[in-house]
């Protein structure tokens, strides 16, 4: 098998450009921008003799064309690492920036907090962009939110070692609806690696990362069964829990009253956020299932999965009240259309952009309680679940109901 320079099989390879480095850029980075030159040293890019060239291209030559270096994509990392570029792009991050763009609640936001990556735009910058917009953000001052992969291999160090601990999961999958990273630490999961990081427990031992789980030997498409928001089609046979989906699925704006698709549905299917198929839905669980059946038994992972898809059939009977109570106080023009909603009924991913105390707290009992009833149950921590899920769901429905009883009364 030919292999280039740098030790690499692939069909192309940017290792050309590897004398357009050392001499050229590091001299003068040293002075400018010392540890960027540190990290590249004890990268393995560094050790191939890959050089800067290669991923920011060779048009900047000083200061005065700085503007001229390149800000590389993941379409440049995939040149070379074309299996986990491929494998990548079949996944939910690659559509994480399209899938925040197709929240109407991202178009109300201040740009500093998309465009500027100081709000939703700093996790999902690692989706892939469109040719338009990546020529936008290279416009901006240091082109920041262009690239994907080095939001888990930081630049410009690329480590596979620091990839692949949990912590570089951490700056993205914590906090307010998604807070896996609190749910993991603290399960017995995460405190067995941490133990292991703290050199307590011996290398080797069993530890489940994120990644062992959810990048199982390197894979980097990242897909779950229940995926970001917990519903899928079809239908359960329960005629109970089927009814509660439905209303979910109203109050998201990919069904109307009818029961029909709507618009957005199309667009949920574009960001794979729902598994839309049994066979899709099986085969992400048998995968999950596998994984875990490395340290349990097989009859143990099954058995808890139900119990965990049973956390969701509760919570969505939770849910579903809470917006039918909601969507009555529309329908009885008590409340006024969501902004960017669907007409006369709650929109769920109007997120705080609603205007009554009764919708921010929908929104909170659907983005934050339900998200932790469910994401608690799947990652082994019965405290998010119960308390900050389950819990937090019940009193915020206790609220709802009081609250639109009195509406009701103010109203007459």
């Amino acid at each position: 098998m030919f292999r280039h320079a740098c030790g690499c099989a692939a069909v192309m390879c940017l290792c050309v450009s590897r004398a357009f480095a050392a001499p050229d850029c590091v001299e003068c980075h040293t002075r400018v921008t010392p540890d960027i030159v540190l990290d590249w040293k004890a990268s393995k890019h560094a050790g191939a003799s890959i050089g800067c060239g290669a991923c920011h291209g060779t048009e900047h030559a000083g200061a005065r064309d700085a503007d001229k270096a390149s800000i590389p994509t993941q379409a440049v990392c995939g040149k070379c690492h074309a299996k986990q570029s491929g494998r990548y792009l079949k996944g939910k991050h690659a559509r994480a920036w399209e899938a925040m763009k197709a929240m109407p609640t991202v178009h109300r936001q201040a740009q500093t907090l998309i465009d500027g990556m100081l709000g939703c735009g700093g996790c999902h910058k690692i989706g892939v962009k469109p040719e338009s917009e990546i020529r936008g953000l290279g416009r901006k001052r240091g082109g920041y939110g262009m690239t994907a992969c080095n939001a888990c291999h930081t630049r410009h160090r690329f480590s596979v070692q620091e990839a692949r601990q949990p912590q570089a999961c951490q700056t993205c999958h914590m906090g307010f609806d998604h807070p896996q990273w609190e749910m993991y630490s603290g399960s017995k999961h995460g405190v067995r690696y941490l133990l292991q990081q703290n050199k307590v427990l011996a290398e080797g031992l069993q530890a489940p990362s994120c990644q062992m789980c959810h990048m199982k030997e390197g894979d980097h498409m990242v897909r779950t069964a229940w995926g970001f928001l917990a519903v899928r089609l079809p239908m359960p046979q329960d005629e109970q829990w089927a009814a509660d989906r439905a209303v979910i699925l109203r109050a998201l704006g990919v069904i109307d009253a009818a029961g029909k698709t709507t618009p957005r549905f199309e667009a949920v299917k574009i960001i794979d956020a729902v598994r839309l198929t049994q066979e899709d839905w099986q085969q992400e669980r048998d995968r999950m299932i596998k994984t875990c059946s490395q340290c349990h038994s097989g009859r143990f992972v099954k058995t808890r999965f139900e119990k965990n898809d049973q956390m969701i059939r509760e919570a969505d009977r939770l849910m579903a009240e809470a917006v039918t109570i909601v969507g009555g106080l529309y329908e009885d023009g008590i409340l006024k259309d969501p902004a960017g909603g669907t007409t006369g009924y709650p929109d769920l991913l109007a997120f705080h952009d609603v205007s009554s105390a009764i919708e921010q707290k929908l929104f909170r009992m659907f983005a934050e309680y339900r998200m932790r009833a469910f994401q608690g149950a799947f990652h082994n921590n019965p405290d998010y679940t119960f308390w900050y899920g389950w819990s937090a769901m019940q009193q915020a429905l206790t609220e709802i109901r009081e609250t639109a009883a009195r509406m009701r009364k103010e109203k007459r």
